[in-house]
Protein backbone atom coordinates (compact mmCIF):
# COMPACT_ATOMS: atom_id res chain seq x y z
CA UNK A 1 0.00 0.00 0.00
CA UNK A 2 1.21 3.79 -0.33
CA UNK A 3 1.74 6.37 1.77
CA UNK A 4 -1.69 7.50 1.31
CA UNK A 5 -2.91 4.64 2.14
CA UNK A 6 -1.88 4.38 5.29
CA UNK A 7 -3.00 7.78 6.49
CA UNK A 8 -6.63 6.99 4.96
CA UNK A 9 -9.51 8.69 6.19
CA UNK A 10 -13.20 8.21 6.14
CA UNK A 11 -14.88 10.13 3.70
CA UNK A 12 -17.95 12.34 5.03
CA UNK A 13 -21.23 10.25 4.33
CA UNK A 14 -22.05 13.78 2.18
CA UNK A 15 -18.66 13.79 -0.15
CA UNK A 16 -20.02 10.05 -1.34
CA UNK A 17 -22.92 10.83 -2.34
CA UNK A 18 -23.60 10.62 -5.76
CA UNK A 19 -23.79 8.60 -9.09
CA UNK A 20 -22.02 5.40 -9.30
CA UNK A 21 -21.54 2.89 -12.01
CA UNK A 22 -22.49 -0.29 -10.41
CA UNK A 23 -20.89 -4.09 -11.67
CA UNK A 24 -21.23 -7.50 -10.22
CA UNK A 25 -18.36 -10.04 -10.23
CA UNK A 26 -20.20 -13.26 -8.91
CA UNK A 27 -22.80 -12.91 -6.52
CA UNK A 28 -21.54 -9.34 -5.29
CA UNK A 29 -22.46 -5.71 -6.64
CA UNK A 30 -19.96 -2.62 -6.39
CA UNK A 31 -20.08 0.83 -7.61
CA UNK A 32 -17.25 2.83 -8.65
CA UNK A 33 -18.37 6.45 -8.78
CA UNK A 34 -19.44 7.89 -12.27
CA UNK A 35 -16.98 10.77 -12.19
CA UNK A 36 -13.89 8.16 -12.44
CA UNK A 37 -15.39 6.31 -14.90
CA UNK A 38 -14.06 7.30 -19.31
CA UNK A 39 -15.92 4.85 -20.86
CA UNK A 40 -17.23 0.94 -21.05
CA UNK A 41 -15.76 -1.55 -23.83
CA UNK A 42 -16.72 -5.10 -24.67
CA UNK A 43 -13.90 -7.54 -23.79
CA UNK A 44 -11.00 -7.55 -26.20
CA UNK A 45 -7.55 -9.01 -26.88
CA UNK A 46 -5.20 -8.42 -23.89
CA UNK A 47 -1.61 -8.75 -24.23
CA UNK A 48 -0.01 -10.44 -21.17
CA UNK A 49 3.35 -8.80 -19.49
CA UNK A 50 5.93 -11.24 -18.44
CA UNK A 51 6.37 -11.62 -14.88
CA UNK A 52 3.02 -9.36 -13.86
CA UNK A 53 1.24 -9.85 -10.67
CA UNK A 54 -1.42 -12.36 -11.49
CA UNK A 55 -4.50 -9.85 -10.95
CA UNK A 56 -2.91 -7.94 -13.82
CA UNK A 57 -4.21 -9.33 -17.27
CA UNK A 58 -2.16 -7.27 -19.22
CA UNK A 59 -2.46 -4.99 -21.45
CA UNK A 60 -4.76 -3.86 -24.32
CA UNK A 61 -4.83 -0.97 -27.62
CA UNK A 62 -8.10 1.63 -27.17
CA UNK A 63 -7.80 3.57 -30.61
CA UNK A 64 -3.65 3.94 -30.15
CA UNK A 65 -3.46 3.60 -26.33
CA UNK A 66 -1.80 1.37 -24.72
CA UNK A 67 -4.11 0.72 -21.44
CA UNK A 68 -3.15 -1.44 -18.04
CA UNK A 69 -5.91 -3.71 -17.38
CA UNK A 70 -6.44 -5.65 -14.01
CA UNK A 71 -8.77 -8.23 -13.39
CA UNK A 72 -10.91 -7.03 -10.46
CA UNK A 73 -11.91 -10.88 -9.58
CA UNK A 74 -8.47 -11.95 -9.41
CA UNK A 75 -7.47 -8.75 -7.15
CA UNK A 76 -10.10 -9.41 -4.71
CA UNK A 77 -9.01 -12.59 -4.31
CA UNK A 78 -11.97 -13.94 -6.07
CA UNK A 79 -11.40 -17.25 -8.12
CA UNK A 80 -11.56 -17.26 -12.10
CA UNK A 81 -13.80 -17.61 -14.25
CA UNK A 82 -14.56 -17.63 -18.07
CA UNK A 83 -15.45 -14.83 -19.80
CA UNK A 84 -18.88 -14.49 -20.93
CA UNK A 85 -20.79 -12.22 -23.43
CA UNK A 86 -21.73 -10.18 -20.20
CA UNK A 87 -18.00 -9.56 -19.26
CA UNK A 88 -16.51 -6.37 -20.25
CA UNK A 89 -13.86 -3.49 -19.57
CA UNK A 90 -14.73 -0.63 -17.77
CA UNK A 91 -11.67 1.81 -18.53
CA UNK A 92 -11.08 4.40 -15.38
CA UNK A 93 -9.05 7.26 -14.61
CA UNK A 94 -7.13 6.94 -10.96
CA UNK A 95 -5.40 9.78 -9.76
CA UNK A 96 -1.73 9.24 -9.62
CA UNK A 97 0.25 12.29 -7.67
CA UNK A 98 -1.31 15.13 -10.56
CA UNK A 99 -1.85 13.48 -13.32
CA UNK A 100 -4.66 10.93 -14.41
CA UNK A 101 -3.68 7.24 -15.47
CA UNK A 102 -6.20 5.24 -17.63
CA UNK A 103 -6.73 1.64 -16.48
CA UNK A 104 -9.04 -1.00 -17.86
CA UNK A 105 -10.55 -3.06 -15.36
CA UNK A 106 -12.55 -6.43 -16.13
CA UNK A 107 -16.03 -7.13 -14.58
CA UNK A 108 -18.27 -9.79 -15.23
CA UNK A 109 -21.30 -7.43 -16.09
CA UNK A 110 -22.34 -3.87 -15.55
CA UNK A 111 -25.31 -3.29 -13.85
CA UNK A 112 -26.45 0.22 -14.28
CA UNK A 113 -25.85 3.77 -12.72
CA UNK A 114 -27.09 4.41 -9.48
CA UNK A 115 -27.81 8.01 -7.39
CA UNK A 116 -26.89 7.18 -3.96
CA UNK A 117 -28.29 9.49 -1.31
CA UNK A 118 -25.86 10.33 1.60
CA UNK A 119 -28.18 8.59 4.18
CA UNK A 120 -28.33 5.73 2.33
CA UNK A 121 -24.91 5.06 2.82
CA UNK A 122 -23.18 3.22 6.21
CA UNK A 123 -19.27 3.13 6.52
CA UNK A 124 -17.29 0.29 5.82
CA UNK A 125 -17.56 -2.50 8.56
CA UNK A 126 -14.47 -3.15 10.60
CA UNK A 127 -13.13 -6.50 9.48
CA UNK A 128 -10.73 -7.07 12.07
CA UNK A 129 -7.93 -10.15 11.57
CA UNK A 130 -5.54 -7.15 9.98
CA UNK A 131 -7.92 -7.47 7.10
CA UNK A 132 -7.84 -4.02 5.12
CA UNK A 133 -11.28 -1.99 4.00
CA UNK A 134 -9.51 1.30 2.89
CA UNK A 135 -10.64 1.32 -0.30
CA UNK A 136 -14.75 0.61 0.68
CA UNK A 137 -16.09 4.15 0.17
CA UNK A 138 -19.02 3.09 1.89
CA UNK A 139 -21.82 0.35 1.64
CA UNK A 140 -25.00 1.65 -0.59
CA UNK A 141 -28.68 0.29 0.92
CA UNK A 142 -30.73 0.03 -2.07
CA UNK A 143 -33.92 -1.77 -3.00
CA UNK A 144 -32.30 -4.66 -4.25
CA UNK A 145 -29.64 -5.19 -1.74
CA UNK A 146 -26.87 -3.61 -0.65
CA UNK A 147 -23.59 -2.66 -3.15
CA UNK A 148 -19.85 -1.87 -1.92
CA UNK A 149 -18.79 1.43 -3.10
CA UNK A 150 -15.32 1.76 -4.42
CA UNK A 151 -12.45 3.59 -3.89
CA UNK A 152 -11.27 3.20 -7.64
CA UNK A 153 -7.96 5.11 -6.75
CA UNK A 154 -6.76 2.92 -3.73
CA UNK A 155 -7.87 -0.39 -5.10
CA UNK A 156 -5.59 0.59 -8.41
CA UNK A 157 -2.96 2.38 -6.38
CA UNK A 158 -0.10 -0.05 -5.23
CA UNK A 159 3.50 -0.50 -6.80
CA UNK A 160 2.46 -3.55 -8.64
CA UNK A 161 0.22 -1.42 -10.99
CA UNK A 162 1.85 1.49 -10.66
CA UNK A 163 5.24 -0.49 -12.71
CA UNK A 164 3.02 -1.85 -15.40
CA UNK A 165 1.61 2.01 -16.29
CA UNK A 166 4.91 3.20 -16.52
CA UNK A 167 5.85 -0.02 -19.00
CA UNK A 168 2.59 0.77 -20.78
Amino acid sequence: MSAAADTYEIKPRGAREGKYLTFSLGAEEYGVGILKVREIIGMMPITPIPLAPDFLKGVINLRGKVIPTVDLRRKFGMPETDFTERTCIIVVETNRGSSGVLTGVVVDSVSEVLNVRASDIEDAPELGGGLKSEYILGIAKTEGGIKILLDIDIVLNDQDTAAVEKAA
